[in-house]
């Protein structure tokens, strides 16, 4: 089970476990429902910032 994070009233894990069926703090399930938080985004199956994002495409 992966590490998890609590942001304002959700708790989102850190990364995904990469289940089948996605569990319900699965960073990736959040997104793709619109729960995840303003600012947060998920890269390579990984919760970042939108900053951490945003340096991430500038860098490829």
């Amino acid at each position: 089970m992966g590490k998890k994070v609590k942001i304002g009233k959700v708790k989102v894990k850190e990364k995904c476990c990469v289940s089948k069926s996605r569990c319900s703090s699965c960073p990736i399930r959040l997104l793709k429902e619109g729960r995840l938080p303003d600012g947060y985004a998920v890269h390579k199956r990984k919760l970042v910032t939108t900053k951490q994002k945003a340096k991430l495409r500038a860098a490829a």
